[in-house]
This record gives structure tokens, sequence and C-alpha cells, in this order.
């Protein structure tokens, strides 16, 4: 058997960083074959960069108020990622619009999780909007991330039942526990080479999917075609 390469991943986030201690304890429990080589914030008091510490990951801040523009800033970030040589950048909680030149030269390496079963509720504020609007199902989707607004195509997604007691809190909670189940899960399958992206096709063992995986999907449970 051929020994891998652990896929070098570069995460950034805004604030508590939750989903990135999520995918940082998959890979130090070696559940995925990945490692954060660095974590990269956009604010001095997100709270995930004392999580970063604790758990003796890389971390920098690039603070967009110290750029006169986006296009500095991301230049920055551009320069954190690329001096890591991360293979993957994983956004977690990263509260900016990215460019689209950005977006262009990560094209196929750029990931997003967005608390939402999308395309329904891009943007902001979505378990209230979900709540709002009396749906039954909510959830939260992994996908490849393109220039539009939450938009790109869907890898994974999680869902939950929406009940009558539910509140804006206790929703997100919910919706919370599969982000941090799902998000590790297909960062481990694009390290192994299981999930890639085609044109604007997500390639599942090598097969365009026709629908998003979900956590407990049977395709996962079977053997890989081409490994």
């Amino acid at each position: 058997m051929i020994a891998r390469h652990k896929l070098r991943l570069a995460v950034l986030i805004s604030g508590r960083g939750s989903n990135m201690e999520a995918i940082a304890r998959a890979c130090a429990q070696q559940t995925i074959e990945a490692q954060i080589v660095r974590v990269i914030a956009d604010r001095a008091d997100a709270a995930g960069i004392a999580i970063a510490q604790r758990m003796g990951l890389a971390r920098i801040v690039i603070e967009r108020a110290r750029y006169h523009n986006r296009d500095e800033h991301e230049l920055a970030v551009c320069d954190a990622i690329d001096g890591c040589e991360a293979g993957l950048v994983a956004l977690a909680g990263y509260m900016r619009i990215l460019s689209p030149a950005f977006v262009q030269k990560y094209a196929g390496r750029l990931l997003n999780i967005h608390p939402s079963l999308l395309p329904a509720y891009k943007g902001l504020h979505t378990h209230r909007r979900v709540i709002e609007n009396g749906e039954r199902e909510h959830g939260s989707s992994v996908h490849y991330v393109s220039a539009g607004l939450d938009a790109g195509p869907v890898i994974c997604q999680t869902r939950v039942a929406v009940t009558p007691e539910d509140t804006e809190q206790t929703l997100a909670a919910r919706v919370l526990v599969g982000e941090h189940t799902i998000y590790p899960l297909v960062i481990g399958l694009i390290a192994t080479g299981r999930v890639q992206l085609s044109g604007d096709r997500v390639m599942f063992d090598d097969r365009p999917l026709a629908a998003p995986l979900t956590d407990d999907d049977p395709l996962l449970r079977a053997a890989p075609s081409h490994v």
C-alpha cells in the first residue's frame, strides 16, 4: 500500500472557530488524512485564535482594518496561504465576501460551510428566516466556492427537523452539531481523492455526484472504485 501525504490545509476564520476546531480534532485523531498548516483570522479578537494556540496550530491575524482596501487585504491573505503551501483552503465562519480574483486563484481548492440547505437561504440569519417561513427542515451545506454569494457546487449536507418549540438559538445549536460532522468528512474525502471538482460538477469516486452526500450516505460505506 502506498503511503499518502497528508493534505495541507489553511483555515480562515472570523469568530469562534468551532468548525476549525472540529477539523483540527479530526486531523489530530487521524480520522482524516489532512493537517492544518495555518489558521488565518481577519480579526484580532476572533475566539478561534485562542483555540488554535491551545491546540498548537500555526496561526496569523491579518486584520482588514490595517489595509487600505479589500485587494490589499486579500493579497496578504493569499501570501499567508501560499507561504504555508496549503493544498486546500477552508472557510470556517470567515465573514468576508471574497473577490472573484481570490476565488479564481483557489478554484477547486476553496471550500465553505453554510448554515442552510443550499441553494435555499443564502446569506445571513438563516435560522431566523427558516423559523419565520415555517420550514419543517433545515441544515447545513459544504460546497466549493464560486464567485456568487454562498454559491458553488454542493458536496455534502446535513439535515435537522425544525420543531414548533425551536428558537433561533436552539435551531442553530442543532445545525452546528451537524456542521462539525460534515466539514471534516468532506475534507477527508478530498484528501483521499474521492471528491474533487471537475468544471462545475462534484466528482465522487470518479463519477458525477447526482445529489449532495449526507453524513450517513450509503455511498460513503461503499469501497471507492479507484483506490
